[in-house]
Order: C-alpha cells, then structure tokens, then sequence
C-alpha cells in the first residue's frame, strides 16, 4: 500500500457563483481524501479557481470592473462555499498566483525549446461557454449541444502545440491501464476519441482579443490559452506548497465529463513532453442534474450549496449526494429526496440509535465484553468499495450495520434489561460506525466521537471502547417537514 493520496478537483471558472455541481466535486474528493487519511496515509486534496480566458474578460467588462478585481471577489466565495461544504482541502490554488503564471511560462518556454510549439494558423470552431474547440461532428443543428449556441469559426494566427506527436503514445498509456480513465465505459470513450486522429491544438490567442491571459514567454503579442495555464496548476499546487516530490504524481484527478477529452489528451501530452510522470487516474463523474438538464451556471439552473447548507446542515447535503448518485453516473437532484433521507436513514436510523444508546449509557452504564455484534459488519466489503469508487454502496454496507444496530437494541430490550454488557456492545458498535462514517459526515462524527469519548483514526476500529462516562446529548439530525 503506498503511504501516500494526493487527489485534485478540476478548478472551477469563477465567471458566476459557486453551485451545487461543483461542490459535488469537492465533497467526493473530500471523502477519498478523508477516508486515506483515516488508513494512514499522507494526503494532499488540492481544488482552487481557473481565472483567465475570455469569458472572464467579457463578464469584467459588462460589469465595468477590472478582471482581477472581478477573480479576487468570485475566488473568495468559492473558498467560503467550501469552507461551508466541510472541505478538508489542502491548498486552494489560484491561476492568478504569481509563482503559478511563472511555472506556466517556464512550462510554455521549454515546450517552445523543445518545438513542440509552433507558429501557424488555426481555423475551428470555438465554444466560449464550453472554453473549448469543437469537431463538426459534437454539434447538433450546427450549435454546441451544452450551451444550445452556434460556436465561433475562429480563423487566426496562433502557436500550435503538437499533440498529434502523443496519440499512439497516449493510446497505448491508456489501453494499457497505465494511465487509467474510470468508469471503463469513459476509457472506451476516450481511445475512440483518440483513434480517430488527434490534431494539433492552438494554444495562444492574439493578446488584442484576449488581454486577460498568461503572456508567451517568447512572443508577448499573444497570451496563453486558458486550458494549458489551467491544466499546469496540479503541478504548481504541489510546488506551491514545496510538496512536489513527495506527493507527484497525483492518484485520483476527478472532473465531469464534459472535461474528460482535454483531460485525457492535453493534460498527459504536456506532462510527456516535459519528462514528468502521469496520473494514475482519472475518474469520471456524471453530472448533476435538475429535471434531467445538467446544473451549470450558462443554463441559468444553479442552486448555491450555501441554500442546502442554510436550510439542512453541511452533512445532509453530503450524505444525500453520495447515497443519491452512484459515482460516475449522472443523477438527478431533488430536495424532496434530501428531506426524505435526512429523515429516515440520518434522524430515524442513525440519530436514533445514538440517542437510544447514549441515554440508556447515562442511566445505567457499561461493563466491558466481547462485541459479537461487530461481527454483523463486512469490514472488506466497506473498503472494496471504497478502493472502487462505490462510495454510495460503501455506505449502504454501514446503514446495513445500523440497522442490524437497531434490531439489537429491539430485541434485547436493554430499557428493560438495563444490561450493561449489551450497552457496551452497543457502544462499541457505535464507535466503529463513527469512524466509518467520518469521510461522510465529519461533523456529525466529530460530535458522536466526542460524545462517546474515542478518537477519530482507523485502529480505533480494532481497538475496544473505553469505559467512560457517556452523556445524552441534543439530536443529532432534526427531522424536516
């Protein structure tokens, strides 16, 4: 097992609020960081902002303020919006960081050294809600099928990089597991994609279009396209933080799909052409949707997470999207589901339990023995799972558990009984769901970790509850109309 996980979310474009779509991101790379820090492992979680481009320079414009001063607002509430979500990230990094455009020019000079850049010219249609360039063959009617617009026929002088060089190498990486895209489905995707031909890609635009970019090193009439500077930060956030050597290269890159291509041919193309190691992994997220139509800020359908947080608390809205959406399919959000699980798995099953047995604890107490109870729980099970990505099934095995919890509690009627030993089974069991539990809903276990006085790490799970003094406390989830 290696000893260390460094995980990254792609980095948001700040052009309007943070939304629920992309918290979803932060709060499933969350859990696997969570979870490998509970195993022991050394963690970095890296999530920050994507800042330049055009669109950023058009929405500054519109609202008659300067670009920069337009990032610095939006980057602040993307940070307070995962501060809300219980981020446990440990660096949220900006493109607009001076030592980040710098790596991104050394980067850009030694591609140009090494001629893998080029001048020319480059013709093709250009999605500006998309950042990205389309084939004739994404279009539907002649419009890009996300954003329903007809994209821009771009016809201008630019530097190439060239990515055709890294196809048959990039298809052997990838067919191989070398460079491995999950769910498979998405791997199938992708060297279909690739066999079809990779052609060159521009990657500058005349600065007196695009102002609001990383300036070429080597020609300062044009500035850097967005998905290169973007790309260079999984590097940068490691050097930032002087954490390069020890973590690269990363283990888990999450994104949504409509960001897998350039994820799957620029990204490990520009990591070839500079020596470094790629990925082990890039997994692939459905989106989010409302009524069937993916959440995104360009289809006017965001909902801000601080709404969820407000209303139902930070673990609610954690727990119902990891149970909801199975990882790597699309799912549908819907607050009425949210209520529903926040009532009958977080309030009826697991609240009730802890209040059941913490009352029962206070007024009689516990005597130490054998927990034969914990013997219902599938331990493999719940990391299989978990080394799969199936965190929604990881937490049906531990509901599974709580239930089996619950039935105990029923049949040996411990109110009647007053039996400390089952109590103490009770208890212990407790102690391992919470642990379990803790990448989930950290806040919440935070609070049942202090309740039942044990800390927070994964030998814990082994290791007996000591008898303490345990005390009833305040509902853990309140029930929602």
């Amino acid at each position: 097992m290696t000893k260390k996980f460094y995980i990254t979310t792609p980095i948001f474009y700040p052009n309007s609020e943070p939304h629920v779509g992309s918290a979803y991101t932060v709060i499933v790379a969350d859990v696997l960081a969570r979870w490998n820090k509970l195993l022991g492992k050394k963690t970095f979680f890296l999530t920050g902002t994507d800042e330049h481009g055009q669109k950023i320079q058009e929405i500054a414009k519109k609202n008659k303020e300067s670009p920069k001063h337009f990032v610095d607002k939006m980057a602040e509430k993307f940070k307070q919006s995962f501060k809300l979500i219980n981020s446990s990230h440990d660096y949220f990094i900006r493109t607009t960081d001076k030592k980040h455009e710098e790596e991104v020019k050394k980067l850009l000079q030694e591609l140009y050294n090494k001629k893998y850049i080029y001048k020319g010219k480059y013709e093709a249609y250009y999605c500006v809600g998309c950042e990205q360039y389309l084939t004739e063959s994404d279009l539907i009617d002649g419009k890009c099928p996300l954003h329903n617009k007809e994209p821009e026929l771009r016809k201008e002088e630019a530097y190439l990089f060239k990515l055709s060089n890294f196809q048959n190498k990039l298809l052997k990486l990838i067919e191989s597991g070398e460079y491995e895209i999950l769910p498979k489905n998405r791997r199938k995707e992708i060297t279909t994609f690739i066999r079809e031909g990779l052609q060159d890609i521009s990657i500058s635009r005349l600065k007196e279009r695009v102002s609001w970019g990383i300036e070429l090193p080597f020609d300062s009439n044009h500035t850097c396209f967005v998905w290169i500077d973007a790309f260079w930060n999984y590097i940068t956030g490691l050097k930032n933080k002087n954490k390069f050597k020890e973590f690269w290269p990363a283990d888990v890159q999450l994104m949504a799909k409509d960001i897998l291509r350039v994820h799957a041919t620029i990204w490990p193309s520009l990591l070839l052409a500079t020596g470094n190691k790629l990925p082990k992994t890039l997994f692939v997220h459905g989106y989010l949707t409302i009524n069937g139509k993916k959440i995104s800020k360009s289809l006017g359908n965001a909902i801000s997470p601080e709404y969820f947080v407000e209303k139902y608390g930070a673990d609610s809205l954690r727990y119902f999207l990891v149970k909801n959406i199975p990882f790597g399919q699309d799912g549908d959000f819907s607050e009425t589901k949210l209520i529903e699980r926040n009532n009958n798995e977080l309030a009826n099953k697991l609240g009730n339990l802890v209040s059941r047995v913490s009352t029962l604890a206070e007024k009689y107490g516990l005597e130490k023995t054998e927990n034969k109870l914990i013997k219902k729980l599938n331990l493999k099970k719940i990391e299989a799972h978990f080394e799969n990505y199936e965190l929604d099934k990881a937490l049906s095995e531990i509901f599974s558990f709580i239930d089996k919890c619950n039935e105990y509690v029923q049949e040996k009627k411990p109110w009647e009984t007053k039996d400390k030993k089952i109590l103490y089974e009770l208890a212990d069991s407790i102690k391992t769901i919470t642990i379990l539990l803790w990448p989930f809903i950290p806040e919440t276990s935070e609070k049942i970790a202090k309740q039942f006085n044990f800390k927070i790490n994964y030998k814990n799970i082994t290791i007996p509850l000591k008898i303490t003094k345990i005390k009833k406390q305040e509902i853990l989830f309140k029930k929602i109309e």
